[in-house]
C-alpha cells in the first residue's frame, strides 16, 4: 500500500477491480466471498469475485449524516441496525435524537434495497470464511468501519479491505479494524473520492441488480490472473 505524493488518476472503477484482483491473487482458490458496497462498488466486486473464483454478494451498510450536511457522515449503520459512530461526533454535539432518527431512516431503506436486489434476507453465510469488503474508495472511513463491524457478526476467518484509494487517517483506522488493508494509492490530500478518477459515473440500482443477477461463479483449474479463462 503506498502513500501517494501526488493524485493518482484511475481510468475507471473497472481499471482499480483489475489492479486489486491483482494484489488479491493470493486468495485465489480460497473461495473467498467478495461484498461489494452498493453501488459504486458492485461493478468492482463482481470483477474481482470472477478473478478469484469467489462468491458475489454485497454488504448493506449506509452512512449517518449530520445534521444540515446531508453529504457529511458522521457514521454509519448496517441493515442489523448496528451503527458506527465517528469517534469525533461527541464533540460535534451531535444529538443522540438525531442519530436514532438516522438510524430509523437508513435501516428502513437498507432492508428494502436487500429486498429490491433479490438477496437473501439474512445476508450470505460468512462463518469461517474469507470476506473481501470492496469499495471505490474511502474518505472517512465511517461507512467502512461500519461494514467491517457488520461483517464480524458473521465470524469470517478474516476480513480483507479492498478500494483503489484511501485518506491516510481512514487507512490507518481500517487497519486497526480489518486483518488485511489493499489499497492502490493512499493520498497525502485527499478531497472527495471522485477526484481520483476520469470517469466516476454513477452506478444505478438497475445495473447493480443486473450484475448480481447475471453473476456465475466461474470454477477454473487454473488462476485466470494473467492466464486464459478455461
Amino acid at each position: 500500500m503506498g502513500k501517494g505524493t501526488r493524485e493518482m488518476r484511475f481510468k475507471d472503477r473497472i481499471e482499480t477491480a483489475k489492479l486489486l484482483a491483482m494484489k488479491l491473487k493470493s486468495l485465489w482458490g480460497k473461495n473467498p466471498i467478495v461484498l461489494g458496497i452498493p453501488r459504486g462498488a458492485i461493478p468492482m466486486a463482481r470483477l474481482i469475485a470472477d478473478e478469484l473464483g469467489g462468491d458475489l454478494d454485497v454488504v448493506l451498510i449506509h452512512k449517518i449524516s449530520a445534521p444540515l450536511q446531508p453529504e457529511l457522515a458522521i457514521g454509519s449503520v448496517g441493515v442489523s441496525g448496528e451503527a458506527y459512530r465517528y469517534p469525533k461526533i461527541e464533540e460535534w454535539g451531535v444529538s443522540e435524537e438525531h442519530i436514532q432518527s438516522e438510524i430509523e431512516k437508513q435501516v428502513k431503506l437498507l432492508k428494502q434495497r436487500r429486498k429490491d436486489y433479490g438477496l437473501h434476507e439474512k445476508g450470505p453465510e460468512l462463518a469461517g470464511r474469507t470476506v473481501i469488503i470492496v469499495d471505490d474508495g474511502i474518505a472517512t472511513g465511517s461507512t467502512m468501519m461500519g461494514a467491517i463491524h457488520e461483517v464480524r457478526k458473521g465470524k469470517p476467518a478474516k476480513v480483507v479491505v479492498a478500494a483503489a484509494v484511501a485518506s491516510e487517517e481512514a487507512a490507518e483506522r481500517l487497519e486497526q479494524a480489518a486483518d488485511e488493508v489493499v489499497l492502490l494509492d493512499q493520498p497525502k490530500v485527499f478531497g472527495a473520492v471522485g477526484q481520483f478518477f476520469q470517469d466516476f459515473s454513477q452506478v444505478t440500482d438497475e445495473e447493480a441488480i443486473r450484475l448480481l443477477k447475471d453473476f456465475k461463479r466461474e470454477k477454473a483449474p487454473e488462476s485466470p490472473l494473467g492466464q486464459a479463462h478455461s
